[in-house]
């Protein structure tokens, strides 16, 4: 593959201080005087959280075993487990809503040989808890240090979340089954009593994931107006009753990145009552809009045409600064994906050109796993210092994506902005490269 870099003309990058003077020239407004204002604490141990999801194990073939053997384990504070459903009952859609496991299968029923499990043993249908969780027990049983949260809803999960936030009472019923399942590990639903079940101290905590609160998601979806003040109070409940078991355990949330979806949260009263926030600072253009665009811009460019959206990554953050959300409770969330559009002309090597549609991926329409883009052949490498970010074309086809520059550049801003640290969305995307780039460059090692 060829490359090809597009540069102003001036020196980018070469310190954080530059980088953060390029954010405060170019954003909407300067992010350095935004982290200036900030009176809390230093910010407490970086975060390196990652999602690992229920269905890598299918077409993908990534397993847990997998995740060992790459070098983003060493680097990982968090693991955010993808997902938890949050739902009604009964398939009709009646009954109470709560908590219910994403994919049976997957999470407790598949059991393992020897080969394919992490610690070399192998799991069969005689135990109580097989599936990813036992699995991820396992890794945590050889890193005791390592967090696994379960993370609920998602953008195909999110249609009852209004329902089950709308009053006092389904808050708290919605609240106690997640915890009964998740955090005190009743997995078997005919389970009685008030005991512990086999996947019980598996999860250290709980990620809320609403696509998106008082706002459109996903077709389907319940959205109220009413839900802004709602999201507040079932975070206050999920926090009092995660309290009532063990106030360590942690409570999260991925928030998003624009203006118009961020600003129905209710942030101050929100990071009163979380650990910290997870920024999906990725898919902020895509092949639902017709000109190609970056999807994960650190840095907004004044090149680009729908630059007025103020999607990037630091403008991002000055909002949720801005809004009252201290600096040491923002993580920053990279892709280990890329969005792609095809029919692209060729002027500007294809970057903020009209597209005829979605580029073809390998698992679904647009998207395609970071390890997977870079091997398609016919491409050259593009490169935009502005937003930091690169590009692949091959004359008619455009993907976005982050590499190692990319990420390097972010963490950069982490370290140097005080913010908490990095997530990534999702773990099957990569090698573990890209993970311990960020890595390494909180850490300060080469």
């Amino acid at each position: 593959m060829r490359s090809c870099h597009r540069t102003p003309g001036r020196a980018w990058l070469t310190s954080a201080a530059l980088l953060l003077s390029a954010a405060s020239a170019f954003a909407q407004a300067s992010l350095s005087q935004a982290l200036a204002r900030q009176s809390a604490p230093a910010s407490p141990a970086r975060e390196v959280v990652a999602y690992f999801t229920s269905w890598g194990i299918y077409d993908r073939g990534y397993t847990v075993k997998t995740l060992a053997a790459q070098p983003a384990l060493p680097w990982l504070t968090t693991i955010n487990y993808a997902f938890g459903n949050v739902q009604p009952a009964n398939a009709d859609g009646t009954g109470a809503i709560g908590c219910q496991l994403g994919d049976a299968w997957a999470d407790v029923q598949r059991p393992w040989t020897a080969q394919e499990s992490v610690d070399g043993v192998a799991v069969d249908e005689s135990q109580p808890l097989r599936g990813n969780f036992q699995q991820l027990r396992a890794l945590k049983r050889l890193h005791p240090e390592l967090r696994l949260m379960v993370s609920l809803g998602g953008w195909n999960g999110s249609k009852w979340f209004s329902d089950a936030a709308l009053t006092e009472a389904s808050r708290r019923t919605v609240v106690k089954s997640c915890i009964d399942l998740f955090i005190r590990g009743r997995i078997d639903p005919t389970q009685a009593g008030n005991g512990d079940g086999p996947a019980a101290g598996l999860f250290s905590g709980i990620d809320l994931d609403w696509e998106y609160v008082a706002a459109e998601g996903a077709p389907g979806n319940v959205v109220r107006p009413e839900d802004t003040a709602n999201f507040t109070l079932l975070l206050q409940e999920f926090r009092r009753q995660l309290d009532a078991i063990d106030p360590s355990l942690r409570l999260t949330i991925a928030a998003p990145a624009g203006e118009k979806t961020s600003s129905k949260l209710q942030l101050p009263a929100i990071a009163r009552t979380v650990d910290f926030i997870n920024l999906m600072t990725y898919d902020m253009h895509g092949s639902w809009e017709l000109r190609t665009n970056f999807h994960a811009a650190l840095l907004p460019s004044p090149r680009d045409p729908d630059r007025a959206q103020g999607l990037s990554v630091v403008e991002t953050v000055d909002r949720y600064l801005r809004a009252g959300v201290p600096a040491s409770q923002l993580v920053v969330g990279i892709p280990l994906y890329s969005r792609g559009w095809t029919g692209v002309p060729s002027a500007n090597d294809g970057l903020y050109q009209t597209a005829t549609g979605p580029a073809p991926g390998t698992y679904e329409s647009s998207f395609d796993d970071y390890r997977t883009v870079l091997a398609k052949p016919g491409f050259t490498r593009h490169w935009d210092a502005w937003s930091r970010s690169a590009w692949l074309y091959d004359g008619t086809t455009f993907w976005t994506l982050d590499g190692p520059e990319s990420v390097r550049d972010k963490a950069w801003l982490v370290k140097f902005g005080g913010l908490r640290g990095v997530m990534f969305w999702e773990l099957s995307g990569d090698d573990g490269v890209l993970v311990d780039v960020a890595g390494r460059t909180l850490s300060g090692r080469r």
